[in-house]
C-alpha cells in the first residue's frame, strides 16, 4: 500500500510510521531464511482491544476458581463456576464442544497432562496438585489460560514441581522478546526443568490464539534458541509447557478420548500465558 495512506491495521496512523517498518524488517530475516509469520498472524490494534476483553473474562473466571478450591471440591463444582462466569459476561467457553469436548473448562489432577474432564465423582483430596484449563470465546476473540493449584498441604515433590514449572513459564516469558525467535523461549524453558530432573512434554504444546482458539504457531518448549518462527509485534500466542517429574511419554484415556496421563504415573504440571508480542517485549494478556 502506498506509505502515505493510513495503515491496514486502523491505527489511523500512515502506514511509512505504523506496520510498513515492521513488514520491512519480517522481508530481511525472511531473506536470511527465518521462519516468519503471515501477516494475518499479526493483530491489529482494534482486533487487540477486542481479544484483551475475553481475557479479563477468562482471567475473572480462574480467579473465581481459585475462590473455591479445596478438598472435598468435585470437578464438576470447577465446571459450574467457569461456565457461569464466562456466560454472565455474554462470553461462550471455548472448550464447550470444542472437537467433541463435553465441558467448559478442563481440570487435570496429578499425573494428568492435560484435558482432564470434570467430572462429580472427581473429588479433590488433600495434597493433589490440579490444572485448571480456561479458555474464552467473546464475540469471536478469543483467551486460554491455566494456573496450577496445590490442594491443601502437599508433598514437598509436588510443590517443587508447581514452583520449577513456574519459573519454566517465567523464564521463558522473558525471552519472549521482539525479533527474538520461539526457540528461545523453548531453550530457556527446556533448560531450566531439565536442570531440576523433571522433563518437557515434546508432542503437546502451546498455540496461536486471539481471532480463533487454536491459531499457528505451534509453540514447542524443547526447541534450540535461535530457531522457529520469528517474534514480531502483534503476534499472539500461549507459553505452556507441561513438566513431568519423570519421562515425557504419556497416553490418551482410551475411554474419553481425551484426558492425557505420564506414562510412568508421575505427577505433572503445567501453567499457561497468553502472551502479546509488543515493540517493547511482552505483554501477558491471561495468566
Amino acid at each position: 500500500m502506498e506509505r502515505n495512506q493510513p495503515c491496514w491495521c486502523g491505527s489511523k496512523i500512515k502506514y511509512k510510521w505504523c506496520h510498513n517498518p515492521i513488514e520491512d524488517k519480517v522481508k530481511k530475516h525472511q531473506l536470511k531464511g527465518d521462519i516468519v509469520p503471515a501477516l494475518d498472524l499479526l493483530k491489529t490494534t482494534k482486533q487487540i482491544g477486542k481479544i484483551k476483553k475475553a481475557a479479563k473474562v477468562n482471567t475473572l473466571a480462574l480467579d473465581r476458581v481459585e475462590e473455591k478450591i479445596k478438598p472435598g471440591l468435585n470437578t464438576e463444582e470447577i465446571n459450574t463456576v467457569v461456565y457461569g462466569t464466562i456466560t454472565e459476561h455474554g462470553g461462550i467457553p471455548a472448550t464447550l464442544n470444542y472437537e467433541g469436548y463435553p465441558k467448559s473448562v478442563c481440570v487435570s489432577i496429578n499425573n494428568e497432562i492435560c484435558h482432564g474432564i470434570p467430572d462429580k465423582s472427581r473429588i479433590l483430596q488433600e495434597g493433589d496438585i490440579v490444572n485448571v484449563d480456561v479458555a474464552t470465546n467473546l464475540g469471536g476473540y478469543f483467551a486460554d489460560a491455566s494456573r496450577m493449584f496445590m490442594v491443601g498441604k502437599v508433598s514437598p515433590k509436588a510443590e517443587r514441581l508447581v514452583r520449577i514449572t513456574k519459573e519454566c513459564v517465567e523464564l521463558g516469558l522473558a525471552q519472549a522478546k521482539p525479533w527474538g525467535y520461539l526457540g528461545d523461549i523453548a531453550h530457556a524453558i527446556h533448560s531450566h526443568a531439565i536442570a531440576n530432573g523433571y522433563s518437557v512434554v515434546k508432542d503437546i504444546g502451546g498455540h496461536g490464539v486471539g481471532l480463533d482458539f487454536h491459531e499457528d504457531p505451534f509453540v514447542s518448549y524443547v526447541t534450540p534458541k535461535g530457531s522457529e518462527m520469528l517474534l514480531v509485534p502483534g503476534m499472539i500466542f500461549t507459553i505452556e509447557p507441561m513438566i513431568n517429574e519423570g519421562c515425557e511419554n504419556f497416553f490418551v484415556d482410551q475411554d474419553n478420548e481425551w484426558t492425557v496421563y505420564t506414562m510412568d504415573g508421575g505427577l505433572s504440571a503445567q501453567v499457561e500465558y497468553m502472551v502479546l508480542i509488543t515493540s517493547k517485549g511482552a505483554e501477558v494478556l491471561a495468566r
